[in-house]
């Protein structure tokens, strides 16, 4: 019979071996039965590094625009692809990419101009360009919820994001 610490050292040996042979990839599923660009869930194991980017709202489009406008800062379509591109750009400032993404929080202000409901089909467009594409496959878990309003009242859009360092 084994001793405690033999079968410890073992089980060293095991994980150490399960580490080196690709057990500490993000590993991302995917939805059953779909082609929806999100990953149901996405698995980081331990001794990564998560960086947590605060919520990013979106440039100025229109600089003739008064900035408590809607029209200074596009549609949610516009104000997704800014947003995507600022924190595209901050990823990049430290080192990482989109597609290190694990999990993205979605706040979308209902559209006056879409009868006050959420414009997702905007989102969706602007989004696809950054997630799910031949050169950028891995996909976040995310949600996407409608909020009553954001911090000004020109935005459509905010999305934070949660990296994880490869």
């Amino acid at each position: 019979m084994k001793s405690p610490i033999a079968l410890g050292a073992l089980a060293a040996v095991g994980l150490l071996a399960a580490t080196q042979a690709g057990a500490e990839d993000v590993v991302r599923h995917k939805l059953p039965n779909s082609n929806f660009p999100i990953s149901l869930a996405v698995e980081v194991p331990a001794g990564k590094t998560t960086v947590y980017l605060s919520g990013v709202v979106p440039s100025v489009l229109d600089k003739n625009a008064d900035k408590n406008t809607i029209a200074a800062y596009g549609d949610t379509k516009a104000q997704t692809e800014s947003v995507l591109k600022a924190i595209d750009k901050t990823l990049g400032d430290l080192g990482l990419k989109m597609g290190d993404v694990a999990k993205m929080q979605v706040f979308l202000v209902g559209d006056p101009a879409k009868g006050g409901r959420m414009d997702f089909s905007g989102f969706m467009a602007a989004y696809t360009q950054f997630f799910g594409t031949a050169a950028q496959p891995n996909l976040p878990s995310r949600s996407v919820v409608q909020v009553a309003g954001l911090a000004g009242p020109g935005f459509l859009v905010e999305i934070e994001v949660t990296a994880v360092r490869p």
